[in-house]
């Protein structure tokens, strides 16, 4: 892909909102994170941690998000996968990236 630094996939897939076999345009946001569910078909959800500053108190607090994933055909995760997530257009009310590198367990 352009613009990002992923292998593109072994297989072939005729998903159109696959940024590499499809017409899907990523932009925006490059994210990474563990997969903690893939019940869904083509949808897995992604959480990811990380530290809100407080000013109030002058310290760190730890937090963690979940985001709704478009999984393409081509690419096979488990629950527990280390992935890699792009910024793409909405694809519906909750999903607005798409899956482009999974790093296998972590």
């Amino acid at each position: 892909m352009v613009g990002l630094n992923v292998k593109e996939p072994e297989t072939v897939c005729d998903d159109p909102n696959c940024p590499f076999h499809g017409s899907l345009a990523v932009r925006g946001q490059v994210l990474e994170g563990i997969v903690v569910s893939n019940k869904a078909e083509r949808t897995i959800t992604v959480e990811r941690s990380f530290y809100k500053f407080i000013r109030k108190y002058e310290r760190y607090e730890k937090r963690r998000s979940r985001i709704s994933v478009h999984k393409p055909d081509c690419l096979d995760v488990k629950v527990g996968d280390s992935v890699k997530i792009a910024e793409c257009r909405p694809l519906s009310k909750t999903k607005h990236f798409v899956l482009v590198e999974v790093k296998g367990d972590e």
